[in-house]
């Protein structure tokens, strides 16, 4: 079975010799095990399902770009109207950080577990919710009032960064110059558990402590560790590219690029506030 550390994509059906119409690599790279059965049954169901309605379409590569550019113009949206009515009223920025994690948070976990990851209303209302959330955080990233750097041109930078590094992971998989193999799966989802158990710690501490552990002040430590954050998600990318391309080639509806976009979408937003975050560092007196 194939998996991705990206939540959404769980085990995927391997089917040897069943072609797709295209693929995101050239079938050179593998993946491990997450623990987690949820797109295995997913997958079975999908393969089934398509079995029994042979007029159903398979997803292709097409299909998983448009769905994820859908998704991420949602997101732009929602994020421009965001940042546009924090800066008119700096109070909505809090409410939207928080309504928006919060919301995004529970979509999520209704897709993941609730089997409904292909699910547009749920994936593209995930979108909505995010981009308030994404918007009003980079206001408060950037506006002296919050304690920010000052200067809008920091969130251009961010974004450039997150997309740089995606295009940068697909040619890496494309081109197969980072196998995905089993141990290579199970390395970067230990690392991920384990600067997940750090962030709750930090945040823990922070209750007690100006601070926290220092994982997050902007000083040395704050620095390595939001490098370490960045470097883990690029390298998801890997394991996400592969679990789409086995859906493309176990020939699942295509529908389930909904699915895709969503996970796809989850890496870049935690990518661009991690680069957003680390540039603020740099941007401190």
């Amino acid at each position: 079975m194939r998996t991705s550390s990206n939540p959404v994509f769980k085990n995927l059906p391997r089917q040897e010799g069943v072609g797709g119409y295209a693929n995101f690599g050239s079938g050179v790279a593998g993946a491990g095990q997450l623990g987690n059965q949820q797109y295995g049954e997913y997958g079975q169901q999908y393969g089934q399902q398509f079995q029994q309605a042979p007029a159903t379409r398979a997803m292709t590569i097409d299909d998983v770009v448009t769905k994820t550019g859908i998704t991420l113009a949602v997101l732009t949206v929602s994020a421009i109207v965001s940042f546009a009515l924090s800066s008119a009223n700096p109070s909505l920025a809090p409410l939207f950080v928080i309504g928006g994690a919060i919301v995004g948070l529970v979509l999520v976990l209704i897709a993941t577990f609730g089997r409904k990851m292909d699910n547009p209303a749920i994936v593209l209302s995930y979108a909505a919710f995010e981009g308030l959330f994404l918007g009003a955080l980079s206001l408060m990233f950037t506006d002296t009032e919050f304690g920010g750097v000052g200067g809008s041109a920091l969130i251009g930078q961010a974004v450039l960064g997150t997309f740089g590094v995606f295009f940068g992971m697909l040619v890496v998989y494309k081109t197969g110059a980072i196998r995905v193999t089993p141990r290579f799966t199970r390395m970067l989802i230990g690392a991920m558990v384990g600067v997940l158990v750090l962030m709750v710690g930090n945040l823990i501490a922070s209750f007690f402590t100006d601070g926290g552990f220092g994982l997050r002040d902007g000083g040395a430590l704050a620095i390595v560790f939001s490098l370490v954050c960045i470097a883990i998600a690029a390298f998801s990318f890997l394991l996400d590219f592969d679990a789409a391309d086995q859906l493309i080639r176990a020939q699942a509806p295509e529908k389930a690029a909904w699915g895709v976009a969503l996970g796809l979408t989850i890496t870049l937003v935690w990518l661009y506030v991690e680069i957003l975050r680390l540039l603020s560092y740099f941007q401190r007196d």
